[in-house]
């Protein structure tokens, strides 16, 4: 499947965007690039990641967008999810799930 990749700019910051080409096409946005212009880049992917509703948004988008997608192994994290001593990367959500 051939990938198109395009962006577009918010106040000086290049987001890019990437879409994959396929019967229902579906794109997705950089997460780092979104918030590449502020300090302490790393802390908001984590905050983001820590929240349940985060969780369950990136479930669906999963279910939806990925035929591998490994629902026991997220079963884990969702119970997991939101409570203060969880912590998600998102090279352990590739990696795991």
């Amino acid at each position: 499947m051939a990938k198109k990749n395009t962006s577009f700019d918010v106040q000086g910051t290049v987001v890019k965007i990437q879409t994959t080409r396929k019967k229902d096409s579906a794109e997705s946005i950089c997460l780092t690039d979104m918030v590449s212009g502020f300090e302490g880049i790393g802390a908001f992917i984590e905050n983001w990641l820590k929240n349940k509703d985060t969780i369950l948004f990136l479930d669906i988008w999963e279910q939806i967008n990925n035929p591998n997608f490994n629902s026991p192994e997220f079963e884990g994290i969702k119970n997991e999810a939101g409570l203060n001593s969880f912590t998600l990367t998102p090279k352990q959500w590739a990696d795991e799930l």
